[in-house]
Order: structure tokens, then sequence, then C-alpha cells
């Protein structure tokens, strides 16, 4: 398990997931498959995706098992093909189909996210610095899984939780007394070392945030020609990321626009999963 998805947070999801799928233990395995019995089964995908999680499908199985072998026969944020064998998993049949829905449920979203991450990516234009990221709008409890596989599917991540990053939304602009007083407020309150960024959602409260020395600046749900118009005021004093209803049809037009960054909720809160199954070999 490497530093970017770490055992001990990831055997805590596992654990979970396989408490809640085994709280009542395996009735129909149990019944029907012979203790003791030996098996090999290949992951496989149904159709094309970018391969994500095969480290957790390997926690799941051997966190049941130890004994079981997993091995993993592609690699991490590759595209493949519908038909590839994504990882075997040999050892003990009863383990081997306990494991295999939580561990195909967990791998099926994060092949998800980074597939559609990838769709993403790939739609900036050659020669385009802007960033595409994540935001927090992720499943409870699978941030670090969906966040990886978004960084897998060649997207960049946004702040992790609250305490990561000082942003500055419409709430709370209104809480505040508005933007410079937002601003200001927060910047007397972080630390020397965290950007100040602030969501507007016209060209008035941008000449504000900028007035204000906002180091980052959100263009919430804005029209192309919009952001273009921010992306001229603003003339590089601060960064500029675009967010609010983005479509994969946006990203080139955006990218163009000039932003530095485009945050795309429907990474992770609306991608469907991956089409992944489990083959027992006869």
């Amino acid at each position: 398990m490497s530093s970017e998805l770490p055992l001990p947070l990831v055997d805590a999801i596992v654990v979970r997931a396989l408490e809640e799928d085994l709280g009542a233990g395996d009735v129909t395995t149990e019944s029907c498959v012979p203790e003791g019995q030996k098996a090999i089964a290949h992951g496989v995908a149904r159709k094309d995706v970018v391969s994500c999680g095969m480290p957790v499908a390997a926690r799941v199985f051997a966190l049941l098992d130890a004994t079981l072998r997993f091995e993993t026969l592609v690699e991490e944020g590759a595209k493949v093909g519908s038909g590839t064998r994504l990882f075997t998993v040999e050892g003990s049949a009863r383990a081997i189909l306990t494991g295999e829905r939580v561990a195909l449920n967990l791998i099926q979203r994060m092949c998800g996210v980074a597939t559609m991450t990838r769709r993403y990516v790939d739609a900036v234009p050659a020669g385009s610095t802007t960033r595409v990221t994540d935001t927090r709008k992720t499943t409870p409890g699978l941030r670090l899984l969906e966040r990886y596989a978004v960084r897998k599917g060649g997207g960049k991540n946004h702040r992790n939780d609250l305490g990561s990053a000082v942003l500055i939304k419409d709430n709370h602009i209104v809480a505040a007394g508005g933007v410079r007083a937002a601003i200001e407020a927060a910047r007397a309150r972080a630390p020397h070392t965290s950007r100040i960024e602030c969501e507007v959602d016209s060209l008035e409260q941008l000449e504000e945030a900028l007035a204000a020395r906002a180091d980052i600046v959100l263009l919430d749900n804005m029209d192309t020609r919009t952001v273009e118009e921010a992306v001229r005021r603003t003339r590089g004093r601060a960064l500029l990321e675009a967010s609010g209803g983005i479509t994969l049809e946006r990203i080139a037009e955006l990218s163009r626009a000039g932003v530095d960054a485009i945050s795309v909720g429907a990474l992770t809160h609306s991608t469907p999963a991956a089409d992944i199954g489990l083959d027992f070999v006869s």
C-alpha cells in the first residue's frame, strides 16, 4: 500500500464495508461451498475503463483470509479495454465469494471516478495549463478512495476538508457582512501560510474580492463570456477557478478563457460505477 492510500485508513474503510455485508455471516456460501475448496477468480473489466483500486480490493481479500494470493495485472491509472483482466485472486473459494461484493463495490466506484476524470482531463486543449480538480462533494466515508481515483484519472484534488484551506462561500459572505469583510476577517485569522479563496457570482463581487486582495477567486456559475471578462479584469492578480454546473462540453472553452482551475463536482457526486465483474475459473 502506497502513501497515497495509507494502510490504516484504507483498512478502516474496508472493515466497515465488510461488517456491513457480513453482520450475519454468508449463509449462501457456507451452505453450498465445501470448507477447504480452492478457487481461482479473475477481476474483469466489462467495458473500457481507467483501472483504479486494485490495492483496495487486495486488502478486502487479505483481511478476510491472509492466505489468499492476490495479483494485480494492470497498472493503476491505465486505460484498458473491455474484457481486460485487472486482477487474479486465488485460494479459499469461501473467502473469495464472501469478499466478492465488497471488493467489487469499491473498485467499481474507484474505476468509475478515474474513468470520468480522464474524460474531463482529456477535454482540456493541448498546451493549456488549466487544472481539472474535484470538490468535497464525495461519498461520505469514501473521500480518501475517490480523491485517489481522481488523481489516477489525471485530475487534481481541491481542499481535502474544512480545515485544510480557507474557501469563503456565498453563505460565509452573507454571514460576515460582505465580500471584503469576509476576506479581511479570514486573513486576520488564517495562518500566514494559507491562501484566501473567495467565491463570487458577479463581476461586481469579483472587483470587491480583488480589492480585498483575495489570493484565489472562485467564479461560481458564470457563463463563458463572463468568465472571459473576469480573466481580463483580474490580469493575473489572483488565481481564478471556474466552478458550478461544469459539464464535459464546457471544459475546452473555459480552459481557453484562461482560468487556472476548473472544479467539477460531477467527478465524484454523480459518476456511475464502472462495470467490473469477478469470474471464477471452472
